[in-house]
């Protein structure tokens, strides 16, 4: 077993290697940029090392610096979470030339499965069923238009080296063509460096369902079921659950036969995801891989019971998977949002700034994956998201349940967050009957957001209606003479959630 391990990471990703690492009596070295110098992942390493400026193309992206640090530190292996250099091959080459132990698959199967081209080419050698499309990059846009016309509008412009939905656009007409071509190429380009397309056909509200696979270096890959991923905004999800509200026996046995069949067409090892697209008759159709853990993990934990972090310093190390696919059940349900600093209401802009109070939810069947603190600075130059609160319950409803009551204890102050935007989708009777595809929440969001708005005019009215008893009792005339918060700081006697009738936005 490796007895130091490099988290080339920032943020709640970095926070739960480094406690995976102390639960096996590994050491951890952290790295950090000059704006995460106080950064929770640091403190909870048992070294840290300065990489350089808060910029992440200074700092996180610094290959070189990766390893001078590993070096230094005496590393044998290195962990790179996700985002950042997770699916680059460059770093996985970087840490055999230097003897460490990359966590992750080799950079052979990451190029085979990476580029969204090769890996539709690979998917039907494989004879795994896709969305109609192109399996080569398209050169130029008449050939766009030929095949575009050729597939039947509406069709979805792709890029290459994409994720996240960047470099992305939905085509509804030949007219809409030019400048969705010109636009998702300059996209690709600033995002990926790589400005090259691919094309497929648009499905009308499919489902966004994906595998967890598992694989180790003796030849034996397991699936770990499913995870739904239909909630997101602009191609960004928000909510996640396994398993699927519309999985049968037979349609995961046949999506999971599916991608173990890919990942071991690429010669993969360790944990990957892939992903599929599920139309209204349970077809199901590639969509890519991504070759790395992935953010929604935790859900898959929650119901399988293993921890996909430790599995993947395990099989890193050289160890053979503990389990067979006939061993893998399934156990209750688990949905898990994703809390960001920024504010739904104001155009989703993120709200940076210091934390000035924060309650954590607790109580049966949650689980709270985090990266901040109380007094921590959220910062400007990276994504977000705060962390990932996760319930799980003997069934969804439950499951649901659990996560709306720990939303509702969750509170911080300072700085803004999604929480009234999650409670509203929670809330929604379409969510709770399970009646999601890709845009649903994309078509939904002007009356959540009105909702999540609501909601917090309720909890403005309700510290005015506070202050004014705290005054009468006090026998004052202002809040600042009785030693009490304006109504425009949320009150102590809130942030406590003493009662059901807190604040449920912050």
């Amino acid at each position: 077993m490796f007895r130091k391990i490099l988290i080339a990471n920032r943020g709640e990703i970095a926070v739960r290697i480094a406690r995976a690492c102390r639960e096996m009596g590994i050491a951890s070295a952290a790295v950090f940029s000059e704006a995460d110098r106080a950064a929770l992942h640091v403190r909870l390493s048992d070294e840290a090392y300065p990489i350089g400026p808060a910029p992440s193309r200074e700092s996180y992206l610094r290959i070189d610096k990766l390893m001078d640090i590993a070096r230094h530190a005496g590393c044998d292996a290195l962990h790179p979470g996700y985002g950042f250099l997770a699916e680059n091959p460059d770093l996985a080459r970087a840490c055999s030339a230097n003897h460490i132990a990359f966590i992750g698959p080799s950079p052979e199967a990451m190029e085979r499965l990476g580029s969204k081209t090769a890996a539709r080419q690979l998917a039907a050698r494989a004879g795994v069923a896709m969305v109609p499309g192109t399996q080569d990059t398209i050169e130029t846009l008449n050939e766009a238009g030929n095949i575009a016309r050729g597939l039947g509008y509406p069709v979805l412009l792709k890029a290459v080296a994409g994720g996240g939905g960047k470099g992305m656009r939905l085509v509804p007409a030949d007219s809409d063509l030019p400048a969705a071509w010109r636009d998702a190429a300059s996209e690709a380009r600033n995002a990926f460096g790589d400005a090259r397309l691919y094309l497929e056909k648009y499905l009308d509200r499919p489902r966004h369902i994906e595998i967890q696979i598992v694989g180790d270096a003796h030849g034996h890959i397991v699936h770990l079921g499913e995870r739904e991923c239909s909630v997101q905004r602009r191609h960004q999800k928000v909510i996640e659950e396994s398993p699927s509200p519309i999985m049968t026996p037979k349609l995961r046995r046949a999506m999971g036969e599916a991608a173990v069949r890919l990942a071991t067409s690429a010669g993969y090892t360790n944990a990957g995801t892939v992903e599929f697209l599920v139309d209204a008759a349970h077809n199901f159709y590639f969509l890519e891989v991504n070759t790395r853990l992935q953010v929604e993990h935790p859900v898959t934990e929650m119901v399988t019971g293993l921890d996909l972090v430790k599995l993947q310093i395990r099989v890193a190390a050289g160890e053979a998977l503990p389990f067979a696919q006939e061993d893998v059940t399934l156990a209750g349900h688990a949905v898990e949002c994703r809390l960001y600093a920024e504010d739904p209401a104001n155009q989703f802009f993120p709200s940076p700034g210091k934390i000035l109070s924060r309650r954590a939810p607790s109580g049966p069947g949650i689980r709270l994956d985090d990266g901040v603190y109380e007094g921590f600075t959220v910062s400007t130059e990276y994504d977000p998201m705060l962390g990932k609160l996760i319930a799980w319950g003997q069934d969804r409803a439950e499951a649901i349940a659990r996560l709306d009551r720990a939303l509702g204890e969750h509170a911080v102050t300072g700085i803004k967050t999604n929480s009234d935007l999650l409670l509203a989708i929670l809330r929604d009777p379409e969510f709770l009957r399970g009646e999601i595809f890709t845009r649903w929440l994309d078509d939904r969001l002007p009356s959540l957001l009105r909702e999540g708005q609501a909601r917090e005019s309720d909890a403005v009215a309700e510290d005015a209606a506070i202050l004014a008893a705290l005054l009468h009792f006090t026998g004052t005339k202002d809040a600042a003479s009785a030693g009490i918060a304006a109504p425009e700081t949320p009150s102590r006697w809130k942030r406590e959630a003493r009662f059901e009738q807190v604040d449920r936005s912050k």
